[in-house]
């Protein structure tokens, strides 16, 4: 069995490769998936989270990590998601690799919303906003440009502004403008592609101040009360989710539909249907597309197997 450390996820799984290997994957037919979410005894907010992706004949996967919030407080400060990823062989269930779980969930995740840009955003987006300067915000920041190369102006903006200078000073590229923002309603007009990772329970992004041709990519609300973007946005924008399985438990669709302001059909695509040509994504330069990365064990065991291939790859 082999132990593959963050250092060589982050290494071997470059957005490019793994957006591209993501993509051919939706091209296949969904592989079986459960998930179990657990909640701290005593009625904390911590939790423990359990991934199941079972490809016959192919590999299971299973991911194990915790989302503890309050450990980006602790002195020295540690990563919220812990954990890890488990591959077994889907013959015989001999373990084949156990992989870091935060490297892996930072590097799916990020790469799943990138494929949603690469499918929904328009080819000449020159403006990323990135909502939330916690730990997986520079993998969507680097996601997203490699999703789409043509962006030259980055925005960031979180409630600790500090957060948000310290993630704009780490990203300084030749030909790329990168500023830390205070004001979020200032920032969202000017923006191509908005990618929101935050914890919020209550919408950040108002619907109202996007621009046309605008994709908005919602990651964050994973919980049925979390939010990240108003009703407006799902009122101007075409929907799309990257998976229908579990779309339910997040409060970002959830919440809408039960108020009224859409249904469920308002839901036009998954990943599967953009990558196999069932729907053609955007249909307009100024159409609104808003992008549900709902996650899932499936994109735990398409990264995994990604990164097997890169692992073979490197000999």
């Amino acid at each position: 069995m082999q132990l593959v450390t963050a250092v060589d996820v982050h290494a071997l799984l470059d957005y490019p490769f793994l957006i591209d290997a993501l993509r051919v994957a939706h091209r296949e037919a969904p592989p079986e998936g459960q998930h179990l979410i657990g909640t701290e005894p005593g009625g904390g907010t911590n939790l423990f989270v359990t991934l199941l992706g079972w490809k016959k004949d192919a590999a299971i996967v299973v991911k194990m990590v915790g989302v503890f919030a309050g450990n980006l407080k602790l002195s020295p400060p540690q990563a919220s998601v812990q954990g890890l990823v488990a591959v077994f062989d889907a013959g015989t269930g001999t373990p084949r690799l156990v992989a870091d779980g935060e490297a892996m969930t930072f590097r799916k995740t990020a790469a799943d919303s990138g494929l949603g840009a690469a499918f929904l955003a328009r080819d000449d987006a020159e403006t990323l906003l990135v909502v939330g300067a916690g730990g997986l915000a520079p993998h969507v920041l680097a996601a997203h440009r490699a999703a789409r190369p043509s962006i030259r102006r980055v925005l960031i903006w979180n409630r600790t502004h500090e957060r948000a200078d310290a993630l704009a000073a780490a990203t300084c590229e030749p030909g790329l403008q990168v500023h830390a923002v205070t004001d979020l309603d200032a920032a969202v007009p000017e923006a191509d592609i908005i990618s929101c990772v935050t914890m919020a329970r209550a919408p950040l992004v108002k619907g109202a101040l996007l621009k046309p041709g605008a994709h908005l990519d919602l990651v964050g609300a994973y919980l049925p009360d979390m939010r990240e973007a108003d009703d407006d946005a799902f009122r101007r924008g075409s929907v799309f989710v990257d998976t229908r399985n579990g779309m339910e438990g997040s409060g970002e669709i959830s919440a809408p539909v039960a108020a009224g302001v859409i249904g469920w059909n308002a839901v036009r695509a998954d990943f599967y249907d953009l990558a196999s040509g069932r729907h053609p994504g955007r249909t307009s330069a100024d159409e609104i597309t808003v992008c549900k990365n709902v996650g899932g064990g499936h994109l735990d065991l398409f990264t995994a197997e990604a990164l097997m291939q890169a692992l073979e790859r490197r000999g």
